[in-house]
């Protein structure tokens, strides 16, 4: 029994917590990026770079509060920043609506040209990133670090393998959770909530009915920043900050949004622990877990790794192409227009 509670332990420390925060920072991003395509109807790709640039803007809040002085330990000093980067995010997000896609809105343009727009506001926004914070690894956590160390854990339970549990990790779940409550609550009970949903499934009846689609396009890109902006400033903390991270992330939250359905929000969560635990538990090198669950002479010799972890971002790719192929809508039958 103590072999099985010792593969259990080691699973949990290297799959399933790791599995939970990471799927939690890509339903954040995965909701940003259906709320948008169920409101405006593209593909916005420049969602993961709104991301850094969130992050960029909470990572430099956060250095010069520290130089201050002021801290809210044993919390992040980041949760201080986080509502002027949100800020920050959607006023970004607002500039760039106004300056490039109201004119393809007006027009009536066809979704493949918002796309190709988002594009290039994509590698503006990344020019930006770059040019104010650089191109390398930055981090800006502080506070406590950890809920559980391993080595407590160890002498607690008199097991050989150790659980340790990050206040970051800890942290990402329980905001995450709160967000997403928050989104659907208002969405579900607000009058601004219930005017999107309607101009989503109806812009035509939507304007007969009286509602403003302007205001429904401004309340869209400010949550949509302000879900980039949790996400990326929770990956951040749980990891590192790196700008071409953030760009790279488009795929697997892309990925999340389609295989739940894109347009739908509860979809979107669903598709993000899909996709989260995909990659890592296909990314794990299972010797130690295997070797406590088999006879020593049946011990694995290799690292019982199904794919590289520099090939990760790979599973979300594979994912994506055979949803596409097998169920367009996706799991829970998101919108195909």
């Amino acid at each position: 029994m103590q072999d099985v509670a010792n593969a259990f332990v080691l699973l949990a420390n290297f799959v399933l917590i790791p599995g939970v925060a990471y799927g939690a920072q890509l339903a954040l991003g995965a909701l940003g990026v259906t709320l948008i395509y169920g409101v405006l109807r593209f593909a916005n790709f420049a969602h993961g770079d709104l991301m850094a640039f969130g992050t960029m803007l909470c990572v430099l809040l956060t250095w010069w509060l520290q130089s201050l002085g002021v801290g809210i330990a044993p919390l992040p000093t980041a949760f201080l920043a986080l509502p002027l980067a949100i800020a920050g995010a959607a006023a970004l997000s607002l500039v760039f609506d106004r300056v490039v896609y109201r004119y393809h809105r007006r027009q009536q343009a066809p979704a493949a040209i918002f796309m190709i727009a988002s594009v290039g506001v994509m590698f503006v926004i990344n020019g930006i990133v770059r040019l104010t914070i650089g191109p390398d690894d930055q981090r800006f956590a502080d506070g406590a670090r950890f809920i559980i160390r391993a080595r407590d854990f160890e002498a607690l339970t008199g097991l050989d393998e150790g659980l340790s549990i990050r206040v970051t990790q800890a942290l990402t779940l329980g905001v995450a959770i709160a967000a997403m409550v928050a989104l659907f609550l208002f969405l579900n009970r607000t009058r601004a909530g219930k005017a999107m949903r309607a101009y989503s499934d109806n812009p035509e009846l939507a304007l007969l009915s009286g509602i403003d689609p302007d205001r429904v396009v401004r309340n869209t890109w400010i949550i949509a920043a302000a879900l980039a902006t949790i996400a990326g400033v929770l990956f951040g903390l749980d990891k590192s900050f790196k700008p071409f991270t953030y760009f790279q992330l488009v795929l697997p939250i892309f990925a999340a949004a389609i295989v739940g359905g894109i347009g739908n929000p509860v979809g979107a969560v669903l598709g993000g622990f899909l996709i989260a635990f995909s990659e890592v538990t296909i990314a794990y090198a299972y010797k130690r877990f295997l070797t406590y669950l088999v006879p020593p002479d049946w011990a694995p010799t290799g690292l019982v790794q199904f794919l590289s972890t520099d090939y990760k971002l790979a599973v979300s790719f594979v994912i994506l192409v055979i949803v596409l192929l097998v169920r367009p809508t996706g799991i829970l039958r998101g919108q195909t227009t």
